[in-house]
């Protein structure tokens, strides 16, 4: 398994190993209730033996170019974003090359609730998933002060980390029936440390300092994931 910094993934055979204590943190994610996400009406489904996967935050910049690329050997990939609009655009990209095939499913990370109904759907719907790529991710800019979430958390921290954490969780037995299959978390070169007194940033926020913070836990989450599925 390749654990250099450049490349944080994790393979998924089956293992029973527990997450590092310090992100047991990210059980704030289970405390969610349910409410439909919004599916595309274009109701798509793979074809017998097709590979199928999920790339969050995948109606722009690295995560659409992701999807894009991997639709063109031939896999069925599950298009995540907020926007709509844009999120059809990308399907009809993939399909307008005639290789691939796609299907798009509109969830705001911000809200645990709309994470955990994604989860169940994917799990409804699909009875592989060969790849997992937690993109999605954002930076806010200085001028919008400290932002939380739709569940109280700060926005950098639930879009970035905990939003991945729950994703994966609940799409693990999935992944596990689909092996050998893949998780991928795309981080960044970015990292600052977590001060688990104010992990929120209550006390000192600054924009940077949050999103590197996010994509610290991330990286970390990484390894534990990795040691688990060792």
């Amino acid at each position: 398994m390749d654990l250099s910094p450049s490349r944080t993934d994790a393979s998924t055979s089956p293992s029973a190993r527990a997450l590092r204590p310090a992100f047991l943190l990210a059980a704030l994610a289970f405390a969610a209730a349910v409410s439909a996400p919004n599916v595309d009406a274009h109701a798509v489904t793979p074809r017998p033996g097709q590979q199928v996967v999920l790339v969050t935050g995948s109606t722009s910049g690295l995560g659409r170019e992701v999807a894009r690329r991997l639709a063109a050997t031939g896999a069925f990939v599950i298009v995540h974003g907020r926007n709509r609009e844009r999120g059809m655009e990308v399907v009809e990209a993939i399909e307008s090359e005639g290789i691939g095939n796609a299907r798009f499913y509109a969830v705001d990370l911000a809200s645990f609730e709309q994470v955990r109904e994604f989860g169940e759907t994917i799990l409804r719907d699909y009875d592989r998933l060969d790849v997992l790529v937690n993109n999605a991710g954002i930076w806010l800019e200085s001028a919008d002060g400290r932002r939380v979430s739709q569940d109280g958390h700060e926005l950098h921290f639930q879009v970035n980390y905990l939003a991945g954490y729950l994703l994966t969780d609940m799409l693990l037995p999935l992944l596990r029936k689909s092996a050998p299959s893949r998780i991928v978390n795309v981080s960044s070169g970015a990292q600052r440390p977590i001060d688990f007194r104010d992990v929120m940033l209550e006390e000192r926020y600054d924009p940077g300092r949050g999103y590197a913070q996010s994509k610290l836990a991330q990286v970390m989450f990484t390894f534990a994931l990795a040691e688990e599925l060792e």
